[in-house]
């Protein structure tokens, strides 16, 4: 099994007037390893959706066919392994061994093969705990290893993979590769891989499609990317940290006006959960969160995460890692018209961050990188003194991402605080002013 065919495919989300993808005609032979690129929003993760026959009749509207060995893919689910590009959606048990086995117990596999085969995959992926791990403990990263190890212990004849490593550390990253690039080797299973870095997909392939014709958004070997980092003194102190309690460390540090602070480490460091503390978010279990006057005028004697919740937004915008968990409304517009920000200010950050053809768009019908935008945008309509922004160029192509960096980089210009969590180098490397490195 695992022969792809798809038949003048496409799709159209319900409440959507533009379709998703539309006239694909694609035959992926069985063993092939086949890597899709295109521009975010093209309609990658759909074919993904489609392949693994989740897109529900009565979610959209489908033309053409999806076959997998000549049989509708709607048919063949329980033979798919898919790991999208938010591991949340996919892990159901409290327990990391739970989780994994939780598949296999499905496909009937005999009770003294599951554990083995458990082990096997959680070890492949470099998951840093044991079975017993409560999954609700787990950072953005180690989710998504334990995603992986679920889908590579089925051993599936398809393996579908939604930026499989986008959420990890780069030496996770590489691991996790490695153990890909192993189980393609022991298993005779078809492989299609969305990525936006060919360089870090390319030895895990032997295949291409470009979906869409938009060149300039791939992410090629080479490509030239800008240096904006600050040129001016940082400005004021905005935010101080005083002892403050990480899950392996204790901060002291001060976050400035004017300047871009990227915060730096393993999984599991406590990245987010600075995130979260910087941004008034969730009390400290210790230490402090001091606010300055220049950011919190008559009310920097109170800590950030006792401020109401309309000044903290109109004083400190955050970004979740996974950006669907701060969507309220049923459309993009509503969601950065939500906090008053004027009709003008919504029109520009629509069009600054290319969502304008998709302001009447139900938010959750957004690509990865699309939501990422949204998100971002939503923070900005308040025109906050601060960000902070976790993994900000999550799913971005080269030509959003560059566009994000410099929408960013004006903004620090301008005199904002920036705080970016990212395990991406390149965003180091182009507005990294300040680095703070974490450690497990």
């Amino acid at each position: 099994m695992s022969t792809v065919e798809f038949q003048d495919f496409g799709w159209r989300h319900a409440g959507r007037k533009a379709w998703a993808v539309r006239h694909v005609d694609l035959r992926i032979e069985h063993g092939e390893r086949v890597l899709l690129l295109g521009a975010s929003g093209a309609g990658k993760s759909t074919l993904l959706a489609a392949l693994a026959g989740l897109l529900a009749e009565d979610s959209g509207e489908q033309e053409g066919r999806v076959l997998i060995d000549g049989r509708p893919a709607r048919e063949m689910r329980g033979d798919i392994g898919i790991v999208f590009q938010d591991p949340q959606t996919q892990l159901v048990m409290s327990r990391a061994g739970d989780d994994v086995a939780f598949g296999l117990e499905n496909r009937g596999v005999p009770p003294a093969e599951i554990w083995p085969r458990v082990d096997a995959a959680l070890a492949a992926v470099g998951f840093p705990y044991g079975r017993d791990r409560d999954t609700s403990a787990l950072s953005g990263g180690e989710q998504q290893r334990l995603a992986i190890a679920g889908v590579l212990a089925l051993r599936p004849g398809l393996l579908l993979l939604d930026e499989p490593t986008a959420n990890l550390d780069p030496d996770g990253a590489q691991l996790v590769r490695t153990a890909l690039a192993k189980a393609l080797q022991d298993v005779d299973a078809t492989l299609v891989l969305v990525e936006h870095r060919v360089d870090e997909a390319l030895p895990l392939v032997d295949r291409t499609v470009v979906v869409g014709d938009e060149s300039d958004a791939v992410w090629v070997p080479g490509a030239s990317l800008p240096d904006r980092r600050a040129t001016a003194p940082a400005g004021d102190a905005l935010l101080t940290t005083e002892r403050l309690a990480l899950p392996h460390d204790v901060l002291d540090t001060t976050v400035h006006a004017g300047q871009a602070l990227v915060v730096e480490g393993p999984n599991g460091a406590g990245k987010s959960t600075l995130a979260q503390l910087l941004g008034g978010l969730t009390r400290p279990k210790s230490g402090r969160v001091v606010a300055s006057r220049t950011l919190a005028g008559p009310d920097a004697a109170e800590p950030p995460h006792r401020w109401r919740a309309a000044k903290l937004a109109g004083r400190i915008g955050s970004v979740f890692q996974n950006p669907e968990h701060q969507f309220v409304t049923d459309t993009v517009r509503g969601e950065l018209a939500l906090g008053g920000a004027s009709q003008s200010t919504v029109d520009e950050l629509l069009t600054r961050l290319r969502l304008d053809r998709l302001a009447p768009a139900n938010p959750y019908t957004l690509s990865g990188g699309e939501q990422r935008r949204l998100s971002v945008a939503t923070a900005l309509a308040s025109a906050p003194a601060l960000l902070i922004l976790d993994e900000p160029t999550f799913g971005q192509d080269l030509r959003t991402w560059r566009e994000l960096v410099d929408l960013l980089a004006d903004l620090r210009d301008e005199g904002r605080g920036l705080v970016l969590v990212t395990h991406d180098p390149q965003l180091v490397e182009a507005i990294g002013d300040r680095r703070l490195v974490l450690r497990k």
